[in-house]
């Protein structure tokens, strides 16, 4: 009988692993997670200062990460990006599209055209444009992973957070779209949809504690989650644990979409 070695399918040495949106946050904790379990992981986001301080401490715990500044959304510099580490490492195995804004809160008849262009740019633009240049990259390397974190205000709008929901679900339709068209080539596109992980990006919506209390109250779970709790699910869907996993929607969300 063959048993599963479940060791060896959650190991990803040998690949490169780009996270976006990686100097703190779920970012980062997907950026330690992938690096733990073996891959050389890409740590970008907005700030180079931020982005270092991540790959360092990834570094001195001995695993292997590099630190990239990248302004992904609509500027060119996804180009760049991918090309910089096609460059340095040879390639892209996984391409974690987690980088995100959400620059205002209210009704969606209150956002201005200039702050819609800003949250679609950076949520849908970015993603899309990282996949196109990472699509011929994965297909010579005979396959990959693509995550892109999405939302539950992508499955169900969250008051307060219109625009930012939209983009989340096109976020959505574009991954089971890629999924789809992408299949032959062996590269799988998935999305995740947390719900509120205690993040700085989140901060607004539990650092009241009566806001928070009547969230949990709904929650199945009763609390809300941490970053390191979305890592499982994005290892499971970057290794070859979850090789015939592609064009799903998975939540973590503490029951709430349940």
């Amino acid at each position: 009988m063959t048993f599963f070695d479940l060791h060896k399918n959650f190991d990803l040495t040998g690949k490169v692993a780009l996270i976006t949106g990686a100097s703190k946050g779920i970012g980062a904790a997907i950026a330690q997670g992938m690096a733990a379990r073996g891959a050389h992981v890409v740590v970008s986001s907005r700030k180079q200062d931020a982005v270092d301080k991540v790959a360092a401490d990834i570094r001195e715990a001995g695993f292997k990460a590099t630190a990239i500044e990248a302004k992904v959304g609509g500027n060119g510099e996804a180009d760049k990006l991918i090309s910089q580490v096609k460059e340095e490492l040879g390639g892209i195995d996984i391409l974690v599209n987690n980088a995100a804004v959400n620059p205002i809160f209210g009704p969606a008849v209150r956002t201005s055209l200039t702050v819609f262009d800003k949250i679609m740019n950076v949520n849908l633009r970015g993603p899309f444009e990282l996949c196109q240049k990472v699509f011929p990259i994965m297909s010579e390397r005979g396959g990959g992973s693509v995550i892109n974190i999405s939302s539950v205000g992508g499955i169900s709008p969250e008051n307060g957070l219109g625009i930012y929901s939209v983009s989340k679900a096109a976020l959505i339709s574009l991954t089971k779209t890629l999924a789809k068209e992408w299949g032959e080539k062996n590269i799988r596109v998935n999305a995740i949809c947390p719900g509120l992980i205690q993040t700085k990006f989140s901060k607004p919506l539990w650092s009241n504690d009566t806001n928070r209390e009547t969230y949990e109250q709904h929650l199945p779970l009763g609390r809300i989650a941490q970053p390191e709790e979305v890592v499982g699910l994005a290892l499971l869907l970057a290794s070859d644990a979850g090789s015939y996993c592609t064009g799903g929607v998975h939540t973590i969300d503490g029951g709430f979409t349940a």
